[in-house]
């Protein structure tokens, strides 16, 4: 995928993009900007470096008086590609860090990020100024525009994929919890997954704080139990016991599984096998099945990677036979490799068994 949006900053695009700034900026030199940004490098670099060097030139090109640049930019980032929009709060990244350009930065990220995304610019603003700028993070929360309500929780996430990890907050995420406390309840589906998502983040280091706070939430209100759910997916993967009984899976001692088994204990690369097992329950209880593959990886070790197969609720005495299919085609996301791997049932939590099979070329 970031192959394909490499490819979409290109000479055509470039230009298109120098002429959407002239056309509200006259003197903006199109010819220069796009031989000095489609140069001989540009085939050797990646999407982000890419709308790195996009920025860059966008500075030597626009007024060098940073609030005149930024007149400039309000008016371009509306009438340009959307592939381009990122470059304009990367350029407020790179050039407005001074201090006396503070409320200039914060007025141009909150427009930005209602045409993209602010959230990877302002992370080097929340590690200068942790406290100040969680302060504003905090206000953008309550604002009318959803992108920036979003802005507040995507944009302060510990973990954030392809933005600069916030060390601090990984260590202690409680600046980030009046953001979500604030947002918890947002009428706007993409608000709330950031807010699940943030959760996700502050889970994978402080699992504890975590389940606390889905116990206080759950049950409150539909929008924030789903937050709940989503912002807990990897500790529910990772069978934690407080979580689980949040959501009622809890019971493991009425829960019995059977016949787990293979149709075939040697499987190609690019092929599928299926699984069979049976659950049955001695009372009414609620089921959360799920899978794991360990995997052989490139160094020769194994990494487990856990699917869900359903979350059902049992009455009493109930069986079900189960029957599922697992493709070992390889992915973008994950590449196979040859080996011996086993696959384990998963039933709240709890392995119920573990069978191996070899992975062939």
């Amino acid at each position: 995928m970031a192959e394909a949006w490499k490819n979409m900053l290109n000479l055509d695009t470039v230009t298109a993009f120098a002429k959407a700034i002239q056309s509200v900026y006259k003197e903006f030199p199109v010819d220069e900007f796009v031989k000095s940004t489609v140069d001989e490098t540009w085939n050797d670099l990646e999407l982000m470096a890419r709308g790195k060097k996009v920025t860059v030139n966008m500075r030597v090109y626009l007024p060098q008086d940073y609030s005149e640049a930024l007149r400039i930019m309000d008016k371009a980032i509306a009438v340009c590609d959307d592939f381009f929009k990122l470059c304009f709060p990367t350029y407020v990244e790179m050039y407005g860090q001074d201090d006396v350009n503070w409320d200039l930065s914060m007025r141009a990220m909150e427009l930005y990020t209602q045409y993209s995304s602010s959230e990877f610019a302002v992370r080097p603003f929340i590690i200068k100024h942790e406290k100040r700028m969680m302060e504003q993070m905090y206000a953008w929360s309550k604002h009318e525009n959803e992108h920036v309500r979003r802005l507040s929780s995507e944009g302060c996430r510990p973990a954030l994929p392809w933005g600069q990890a916030l060390v601090s907050f990984k260590k202690d995420p409680s600046p980030i919890l009046p953001i979500l406390e604030q947002l918890k309840t947002d009428p706007s589906a993409y608000v709330r997954k950031s807010v699940a998502n943030n959760i996700n983040d502050i889970s994978k280091t402080h699992p504890d704080l975590v389940a606390k706070l889905a116990k206080r939430w759950y049950g409150k209100h539909e929008y924030t139990d789903w937050i709940v759910k989503h912002g807990c997916r990897t500790l529910l993967k990772k069978g934690n016991r407080d979580v689980l009984a949040i959501f009622g899976f809890h019971d493991v001692s009425s829960v019995d599984a059977h016949g787990f088994v293979l149709d075939k204990n040697t499987v190609a690369i690019g092929e599928e096998f299926t699984f069979s097992f049976d659950i049955s329950t001695k009372e009414a209880t609620k089921v959360r099945l799920e899978y794991g593959v360990d995997f052989v990886k490139s160094n020769g070790k194994r990494n487990r990677k856990i699917f869900q197969i359903s979350e059902i609720s049992f009455a009493e005495n109930q069986k079900k036979a189960y029957s599922k299919k697992h493709s070992f085609e390889d992915l973008s996301t994950r590449k196979h490799y040859p080996g011996s791997h086993s696959i384990t049932l998963i039933v709240n939590g709890t392995e119920r068994g573990t069978l191996d099979f070899e992975l062939t070329v």
